[in-house]
């Protein structure tokens, strides 16, 4: 007879989300995993198959809660501007937060690329829905004359979404918004 799962599945990823988005997927060993999560390690194996299906569940949760969040709140933004220049300054302080953890998917892919297949499609997955959302509210921006309408929409989206990964590391290194808010003012030219 088949033993029940004695642990909440969902809360056990969003644990391990945290854990891998702070330490990283190389400093986090199973017995790290197991302790932050308060399960057995046999649990683990058998609710995920291994600690690398913990992370590919930690990445899809990532995915599925805070970067869709972010593009929700994106999409809700009547001037487009302000909506750009929010959804960069809150991943600014998301990412200086603890020390500068930075991004977990950008972390996964400093960390983990090229070997990782599997952590580059789920990434660019993400990164092609940023671009996606931020291509239909600069052509719908253009479209009002809130922006000007000199370069392609997903031309500047493209950059965007770059900048947005190169701002991501640079938290890493200088954890602080006062230093990294005022480059979001420098790309939001690009909009003029």
């Amino acid at each position: 007879m088949a033993r029940t799962r004695e642990f909440d599945t969902e809360a056990a990823v969003t644990r391990a989300m945290e854990l891998f988005w702070t330490r990283g997927y190389e400093a986090t060993s199973v017995r790290d995993l197991t302790q932050h999560l308060g399960i057995g390690q046999g649990s683990l194996y058998a609710a995920f198959g291994d600690k690398d299906g913990l992370y590919r569940a930690a990445l899809e949760h990532y995915r599925t809660t805070l970067a869709a969040a972010a593009l929700r709140s994106l999409e809700e933004g009547a001037d487009a501007r302000a909506a750009i220049r929010t959804l960069l300054t809150e991943r600014i302080r998301i990412a200086v937060g603890n020390g500068g953890q930075g991004c977990l998917a950008v972390n996964a892919v400093c960390e983990r690329l090229p070997q990782d297949a599997a952590t580059r499609r789920t990434v660019r997955d993400m990164q092609d829905a940023s671009r996606e959302a931020l291509t239909e509210v600069l052509r719908a921006a253009m479209e009002r004359g809130e922006i000007a309408a000199r370069h392609d929409p997903h031309t500047i989206a493209a950059f965007l979404v770059t900048f947005l990964n190169g701002l991501l590391v640079s938290s890493k290194i200088t954890p602080d918004t006062s230093s990294l808010e005022p480059l979001v003012e420098v790309a939001l030219t690009a909009l003029d």
